[in-house]
């Protein structure tokens, strides 16, 4: 078990990453593809809420999802979805993005193939993925009106959903990091993070939780 200063800092990021769903109806949802199901599964309780009439599933497979979806995120996001009442005709697949920028530009990409140019669009993440999320769709499609969301849950109930509390925490700790390299890279517009936040991303990486970082 993580000690909790581990715990601690690791909350510090949880919460920096939380952006309030601002709950407005927006033209489709993109839920993003990943080792978390509950993607789908939020996707599916928001299309029931009719906060949007169509939802495209993106993401075809990172190493750490192999395993798990070996047919590919978007693939297995989809029938989970449907299998919790979301019509097959309200879902969409893009299958070959690998990261979070090709997610949201493949998914332009075959919107206008079918004549479709949304104007908002709900962006469907894991809970610790949403700032990163919405820095990447601001840098390569600007224009689109977007609403964040994702399943809330406290750090705790997440890593106990998930299964795996060393996964989580890399994760969480990549993703911070991934703010501001992926922003130098021209990868994401820039994300401000505090002071406390940083604080607490390099304690946890001096503690080993270092599995999901880049070079920088």
């Amino acid at each position: 078990m993580p000690s909790p200063s581990v715990i601690r800092d690791a909350q510090v990021l949880w919460e920096f990453h939380q952006m309030p769903d601002q709950r407005r109806t927006t033209e489709i949802a993109i839920g993003l593809g990943g080792h978390d199901i509950g993607v789908a599964e939020h996707s599916a309780d928001l299309y029931r809420e009719g906060r949007f009439p169509l939802v495209v599933f993106t993401g075809a497979n990172a190493p750490t999802t192999l395993e798990r979806f070996p047919r590919g995120e978007a693939v297995h996001f989809a029938e989970r979805a449907e299998a919790l009442g979301v019509p097959h005709e309200a879902i969409v697949l893009e299958t070959k993005a690998t990261n979070t920028s090709e997610n949201f530009t493949f998914t332009r990409e075959l919107l206008l193939g079918r004549g479709l140019d949304p104007r908002s669009a709900t962006i469907i993440s894991r809970p610790y993925q949403q700032r990163r999320a919405w820095a990447t769709v601001r840098k390569v499609w600007p224009e689109l009106d977007v609403v964040c969301s994702a399943r809330w849950l406290a750090l705790e109930d997440y890593i106990e959903s998930i299964g795996d509390e060393q996964r989580v925490l890399n994760m969480l700790v990549g993703d911070t990091q991934r703010l501001w390299v992926y922003a130098e890279a021209g990868f994401a517009v820039p994300v401000e993070v505090p002071d406390d936040v940083r604080g607490a991303y390099e304690r946890l990486v001096e503690a080993g939780y270092t599995k999901r970082l880049i070079e920088e």
